[in-house]
């Protein structure tokens, strides 16, 4: 179990190596999630630590995939990791914020086939999320996080936002928006937020949907193919995967069905309705280690075929 002592974190895995990069005395209001690009946990660190005449870098946490912990300095002590940043009308962040950064390569690229990071290596599919950045961008591939990594780094914000009361979870593209997207669509960023402040509940959230027809489909973006036919108006879900456009859901009352869609034209329910939720087969809300697994990539279907093909006096499906 991890635990704080004189602005310092304790428990399993947990080391300590002081970086000399780093300003004045802080009280932390808000804890601040990053990748870090990086090719591993240790270049990481010792990029962190080190003093660069073209400008200095730093964060107060990196998180390996492995889920181990390197802390670099004090809770309470600046580090360098937010830049021009902005949140609430509150500027310069890094005066205000702990920074976590985790071992991902962040944003791919690619090379025919293969998707590749910045720094030239190439990753299996299974550790490649494709999605859409909920700034927008379209479809593009994503390193995945690890459960562990997940799993440790909710932990992380869970025991900060306790010893200081902390007011928001947030992440650097939170903080600088159109700069940075960092952590990405492949981090569930939500579920952290809401269960690091308290907010995720034993209950499952419901959702309706609130258009004359919705399409359901594998990825959270329009390019991915649709997984059933359209939910009609009424459609109850059950929420398992918020982002800001799109949402993971399971289908009340269809066996393992579940998919995508879009946050526009669903609205969430004030107390769920009597009879039977059926979930998917993980039977959790909001699950944490979802993003380890790569999100399916769009089949070659033109984009523009979003809508559920109709006869003309029917309504177009939403998204």
């Amino acid at each position: 179990m991890l635990g704080i002592q004189n602005h310092r974190l304790t428990g399993p895995d947990v080391s300590f190596r002081a970086t000399p990069n780093v300003g004045g005395a802080m009280r932390p209001r808000f804890v601040v999630l990053h990748y870090t690009a990086g090719r591993t946990l240790e270049s990481s660190v010792e990029s962190l630590c080190t003093k660069k005449p073209q400008g200095n870098a730093s964060s107060h946490i990196v998180l390996g995939r492995d889920g181990r912990i390197v802390q670099l300095a004090p809770f309470n002590t600046v580090t360098w990791h937010a830049g021009v940043s902005q949140w609430n009308g509150l500027d310069g962040l890094n005066h205000h914020a702990i920074g976590i950064e985790m071992d991902n390569a962040g944003l791919l690229h690619r090379e025919g086939e293969r998707c590749v990071s910045w720094f030239g290596k190439a990753y299996p599919d299974n550790e490649v999320v494709m999605a859409e950045h909920r700034h927008g961008g379209g479809v593009r591939p994503w390193h995945h996080f690890t459960e562990v990594q997940i799993e440790r780094a909710l932990a992380l914000c869970e025991v900060l936002v306790a010893h200081y009361g902390l007011q928001d979870v947030l992440g650097h593209e939170d903080i600088a928006r159109g700069r940075k997207v960092d952590p990405g669509p492949a981090f569930p960023l939500a579920a952290v937020r809401s269960r690091a402040l308290g907010r995720g509940a034993d209950v499952p959230v419901r959702l309706v949907v609130n258009a004359a027809s919705l399409n359901i489909r594998s990825g959270p973006a329009a390019e991915f193919p649709k997984v059933a036919p359209a939910l009609k108006r009424g459609t109850e879900l059950v929420l398992l995967e918020p982002q800001d456009r799109w949402s993971r859901v399971a289908v009340v009352g269809a066996t393992d069905l579940e998919g995508w869609v879009c946050n526009d034209f669903v609205t969430r329910q004030a107390a769920p309705r009597s009879g039977p939720t059926v979930l998917s087969r993980t039977q959790r809300a909001v699950p944490l280690a979802t993003r380890s697994r790569a999100t399916p990539q769009p089949t070659a279907a033109p984009a523009r075929k979003r809508a559920t093909p109709t006869k003309k006096s029917t309504p177009r499906a939403a998204r």
